[in-house]
């Protein structure tokens, strides 16, 4: 480790839609996925409610944005607003 880089792995980034902006730097944010059944083959919607640490603009419930996961910022805070 003398003179060598260490990389970091790369970190998770997915897509929500923001369900609560009540709290101070912190917003609630939808993401969804779809997968298939695996008997029957139907598409079902899957989904998880993360919090995320915003200092970047003041967003409203319904805007997209992008997530990034982070170092754990509080109890529940493991993602951060890109965009």
């Amino acid at each position: 480790m003398d003179n060598e880089v260490q990389e970091r792995n790369e970190r998770k980034v997915k897509k929500g839609i923001v369900v609560s902006n009540k709290m101070d730097k912190t917003v609630v944010v939808k993401i969804e996925r779809k997968i298939r059944h695996p008997q029957y083959g139907k598409v079902i919607t899957r989904w998880k409610k993360v919090y995320a640490h915003n200092d970047v603009k003041p967003l409203q419930i319904g805007d997209e944005v992008t997530v990034e996961e982070t170092r754990p910022l509080s109890k529940l805070k493991r993602w951060r607003v890109v965009a």
